[in-house]
C-alpha cells in the first residue's frame, strides 16, 4: 500500500467529531459484505485506509462497537455517522470517505465484499434522476436549508457557532 502525503479532514454531520489527517494510503474502496452494510446503513461501506501516525482527532472522540473480536467501528455518539473502521492487528485504519469534508478526492478503486452486493446494483445508472432543487422540492428543500444544523465541509474552531 503507498502511502500518500496529503492533507484531509472530515467528521460527522452534528460536528462533535472532526478529526485531521496528513497521508492516507491508495486504499480507497467500498465494502459490500454484510457487516458494513449494517454499520453504514447502507448498501455498502466507503473506507479508505489512514495511517495510526497521520491521523489526529481535533474535536471530541468517537464512541465505538466492536463488531467482532478484532474490529472496532466508531461513530458519533451525538448524531451517528459511521467514522471509521479499525482491524485492531493493521497498522492503519480506515474513515469513512463519505465522513471527509471531501469525498470526491478519492473514488473508490476496488470492492470487496462482493458477495453481499445487492443484485440489483448494476441497475442504480438507469433509475431516474432527480436533484434535491428542483421547482417540485423548492419549498421542502428551502425549509430543510434554513434550519439545518449539519456542520459544514470544513474544520470550525467553534460548533455549534
Amino acid at each position: 500500500m503507498e502511502r500518500i502525503a496529503t492533507e484531509i479532514s472530515g467528521g460527522c454531520q452534528c460536528g462533535a467529531v472532526r478529526y485531521h489527517a496528513t497521508a492516507v494510503l491508495d486504499t480507497s474502496h467500498i465494502c459490500h459484505c454484510r457487516m458494513c452494510q449494517k454499520a453504514s446503513g447502507n448498501f455498502f461501506a466507503a473506507l479508505i485506509g489512514v495511517p495510526r501516525d497521520a491521523l489526529c482527532w481535533t474535536r471530541g472522540a468517537a464512541s465505538t462497537f466492536n463488531s467482532s473480536d478484532k474490529v472496532e467501528r466508531g461513530f458519533c455518539r451525538d448524531c451517528g455517522t459511521p467514522l471509521y473502521y479499525d482491524y485492531r492487528e493493521s497498522r492503519h485504519l480506515s474513515v469513512t470517505t463519505g465522513s471527509l469534508d471531501e469525498p470526491a478526492r478519492f473514488p473508490p478503486k476496488v470492492q470487496f465484499g462482493t458477495e453481499g452486493r445487492m443484485s440489483w446494483f448494476d441497475t442504480l445508472p438507469r433509475l431516474r434522476e432527480e436533484g434535491t432543487t428542483e421547482e417540485t422540492m423548492a419549498e421542502i428543500v428551502e425549509s430543510i436549508r434554513t434550519s439545518n444544523h449539519q456542520h459544514p465541509d470544513h474544520d470550525t474552531d467553534a460548533w455549534p457557532e
